[in-house]
């Protein structure tokens, strides 16, 4: 080939994958000097304990220094963090489950919800775009559960602001199957072929448009299949196409880890790296977690999201728990992130030009200042209504 014989590599196939090499990577160990800030390591997965953590998400000093360390790990180390406790009241928690235990059952009657990722439908229950859906079911609930710093600290961490929350519940009963090995989306959702038509820096990019997440909704002991892991895959430079190879999923079948979770605990890891879903070997365990997909401003999410419906569902809620004091000002914010557009692109700049600075207002801008102003819900319709019409071409 001729970019062998100038030096570089251009493009990923098959012949790229070299097994010994993932071997290698995939041996490293993670010891305490690499994550100073987590309170243990498990089974090469930095743990760090919420609780103690909390106050430092409210101090801009100490919070961009944890970011600091979680964006190292997601990028050149162990390729996953969990976080122990964080959900610090869990009745936010069962106020969700019984949300999605309805919607699950309400499309298990309807034939809605069908279908998984790398994995055969039976003995599982999927929420697509469970976000909206739980949103304008409970607006309140829904506030109280992404006005979490935590979830919100982990997503800048990886993609910065303006990041765009999407949401899918799983719930794996007795006897589900395992998922096969896998990365995911953006490249992760193509086939090898696919995959190889994207030159190497498109490979290298697409990991950092996405940060995975899962927030567990019952204890999940290893038996009852929390996510098998590879720490440090997610460094293999052809994992794109390699993870679509029998030798390569063997290998992860042989050195895959699992970290037990409690409920309120929740687990974010690379895209890249390399895991699937567990086989649920308990008898009396409805594994519920609700899987996090949450995107870069710069990049496309996987669901179309009515993200102002959602803004005009919350706002009551969201100035009533800022007035009762039961949301913090970062939690207000998390809460707001999870729910209006970040980015105020695309849109017409014939229409909606950059005032004061080099990009407009965005959705969250205005549902930030509705807040703050306490807004009536027809002023925010009136506003969301109007940045519509500036955004239209």
């Amino acid at each position: 080939m001729v970019s062998q014989r100038i030096g570089y590599v251009g493009y990923f196939d098959r012949e790229s994958c070299d097994l010994d090499e993932f071997k290698v990577l995939t041996s490293r160990k993670l010891t305490s000097d690499m994550v100073p800030q987590a309170a243990m390591i498990e089974k090469n997965v930095p743990v760090y304990d919420m609780n103690a953590l909390r106050p430092a998400l409210e101090d801009t000093g100490q919070r961009r220094a944890l970011m600091a360390e979680w964006g190292h790990v997601l990028n050149q180390s162990a390729g996953v963090i969990a976080l122990k406790g964080a959900y610090q009241d869990l009745s936010v928690i069962d106020r969700a489950t019984e949300v999605f235990r309805q919607i699950i059952d309400e499309e298990r009657q309807s034939g809605e919800g069908e279908g998984d990722h790398f994995a055969a439908s039976g003995a599982n229950d999927r929420i697509w775009n469970a976000l909206q859906k739980h949103c304008l079911r409970d607006p309140e609930g829904f506030s109280k559960y992404f006005g979490n710093a935590a979830v919100a600290t982990a997503g800048e961490a990886w993609l910065g602001p303006n990041y765009q929350v999407t949401a899918q519940v799983n719930q794996v009963r007795p006897g589900g199957k395992a998922q096969q090995a896998h990365r995911d989306y953006h490249l992760g959702f193509q086939t090898a072929e696919s995959a190889a038509r994207y030159p190497v820096h498109a490979h290298q990019l697409t990991a950092a448009l996405t940060l995975q997440g899962a927030v567990a909704h019952c204890d999940m002991p290893v038996e009852s299949g929390p996510t098998k892991l590879l720490p440090f895959s997610q460094l293999y430079p052809a994992g794109y196409i390699g993870f679509h190879d029998p030798a390569h999923r063997d290998h992860f079948e042989k050195s895959y880890v699992q970290v037990p979770l409690n409920k309120g605990d929740a687990v974010f890891f690379n895209p890249a790296l390399f895991h699937s879903a567990g086989e649920n070997r308990s008898t009396d365990i409805d594994r519920m977690a609700n899987l996090l997909q949450i995107s870069s401003a710069f990049g496309r999410a996987m669901e179309a999201i009515d993200r102002r419906s959602m803004a005009q569902a919350v706002l009551p809620s969201l100035v009533a728990l800022k007035r009762s004091g039961e949301l913090t000002g970062s939690e207000l914010d998390a809460a707001i992130a999870a729910t209006a557009e970040g980015y105020p692109f695309p849109t017409n700049l014939d229409t909606d030009p950059p005032i004061g600075g080099n990009a407009p207002e965005s959705q969250a801008d205005i549902l930030r200042r509705a807040v703050a102003e306490e807004w009536t819900s027809e002023q925010l319709t009136s506003a969301l209504s109007a940045l519509k019409t500036r955004q239209s071409a």
